[in-house]
């Protein structure tokens, strides 16, 4: 395994990584979305059964103030869940774009300098690198298969297809 080969698995850990917090951003949403769906139809339920002891402005008003507290709710969860996928997106980009450089600078130095031994390093961490590497596959796929159970048929999950740094780079060439 060359330092390119090592910057590349990297690349695609962190990027396994991003897609696994995206994951465990989108079983928020859908918990905090069903959170909100039960606590309309348990206020329903309640408003309901209680409506004969109510006047008709009170359960109007009951009403409003559900409805007002779903919608803030729900606008929140929107903008805290957009945001944190916004936040992980950038980590991951800044993230790859470093692994990029230090694998170019890595090459750099040993062109100039005659040294392996960076490439040498890169061969002893290939067991731990690879097992890494497995690892955040199957935590990938598990947040995956989690956020698919929390939000039922509605969730759609983080692209396990990962794409390097560097094959995005020669793709833009």
């Amino acid at each position: 395994m060359t330092a390119k080969n090592l910057s590349t698995v990297a690349a695609d850990i962190i990027e396994s990584y991003g897609n696994t917090a995206k994951n465990v951003i989108d079983a928020y949403r859908a918990g905090g979305e069903r959170a909100v769906s039960l606590l309309e139809q348990r206020w329903n339920a309640a408003l309901k059964q209680s409506r004969s002891q109510l006047t008709a402005e009170v359960a109007k008003n009951a009403s409003a103030a559900q409805l007002a507290f779903s919608v803030y709710y729900t606008k929140g969860l929107t903008t805290t869940t957009k945001g944190a996928e916004q936040v992980v997106n950038q980590l991951v980009k800044l993230a790859g774009l470093g692994v990029e450089r230090v694998a170019a600078n890595a090459n750099l130095f040993e062109e100039k300098t005659g040294m392996t031994t960076l490439n040498t390093l890169a061969e002893v961490t290939k067991p731990g690198v690879t097992a890494l590497s497995n690892l955040a596959s199957t935590i990938e796929q598990k947040s995956a298969q989690l956020a698919s159970k929390i939000a039922g048929d509605d969730v759609v999950n983080a692209s396990v297809k990962r794409t390097s740094a560097f094959s995005q780079r020669r793709k833009a060439a």
